[in-house]
């Protein structure tokens, strides 16, 4: 899967999310910054792969930890313009912990100002090709993804991830419609035209594994309405079924390789940390 020469991806270990650089001329933006704890590895990395040239944007797809915990030292160190999800803006401005899922995840970012936003429908100009911004909510209620279509490339954030998508929170703040959410994001995705799908976690993937996401997720959706049927509130449901959120201290990533539908329903929730199911 042959990425334009503009794109460059940095394929992170855990916690951290993928860092994609996209250059045009002497410029570059970033999309995502990793972890906070990884800081420092994330400047290394980034300087190693603009090999001189300057850092102009740096852009998130979601602001969960992973994924903008590195903003404000790569902030400091470049003085980088910053752009966000519309949606985010209030809960970066206040720096919402608890809306940010940090404490309940046990997890640490440091807090950092933005320039401007964006939203669904929005076009981004980023390494020579025109982006569409696109609403991911699932994982994250603001969440979005960029897609290229001259390029049929997708940075899905955490919308896909390798081996599946990032975990879903149907109990925080009462979203009992992020399950519905998740599968409609993967519909939208599924109808986009994608030969290559850069993810929020993992190696680079291909229109097939996008395909066998959403299938999976509608055997997980069936299994938990056969519940609901039962008359088992959501919290009943958790308690028999949940994992704890995988927090910063722990050091397993999700498992690497093929994952057939079956194979992923006894996988993932020992991969991702916590999913209703």
């Amino acid at each position: 899967m042959k990425l334009p020469d503009s794109i460059r991806v940095v394929e992170r270990g855990w916690l951290s999310a993928n860092n994609i650089l996209l250059f045009t001329g002497g410029s570059a933006t970033l999309v995502d910054s990793g972890y906070g704890a990884h800081a420092e590895q994330t400047l290394a990395l980034v300087e190693h792969a603009l090999a001189g040239k300057r850092l102009e944007r740096l852009v998130n797809t979601h602001c969960h930890s992973d994924h903008m915990g590195g903003n404000a030292a790569l902030q400091r160190k470049y003085g980088c313009k910053t752009s966000i999800p519309e949606g985010e803006a209030p809960l970066i401005a206040q720096w919402d912990e608890a809306a940010l899922v940090l404490a309940i995840a046990d997890q640490r970012a440091e807090r950092f100002a933005f320039d401007g936003t964006f939203r669904d429908g929005d076009a981004l100009e980023m390494g020579g090709l025109t982006w569409r911004v696109i609403a991911a909510p699932g994982h994250d209620t603001h969440a979005v993804v960029f897609h290229s279509p001259e390029a049929r490339v997708l940075i899905s954030g955490d919308a896909l991830w390798e081996n599946g998508f990032g975990v879903v929170f149907p109990q925080l703040r009462g979203r009992e419609t992020a399950l519905a959410e998740t599968r409609a994001t993967l519909d939208t995705i599924a109808k986009l035209e994608v030969d290559t799908v850069i993810p929020g976690h993992g190696r680079i993937c291909n229109e097939a594994d996008v395909l066998e996401y959403r299938d999976m997720l509608t055997i997980i959706r069936d299994r938990v309405r056969e519940m609901a049927k039962k008359k088992m509130t959501l919290a009943d449901i958790a308690s028999g079924t949940a994992r704890p959120i995988q927090s910063e201290k722990r050091s397993s990533a999700p498992r690497r390789g093929p994952m057939s539908v079956v194979s992923a329903l006894n996988e993932w929730p020992r991969s991702v940390g916590f999913f209703v199911i």
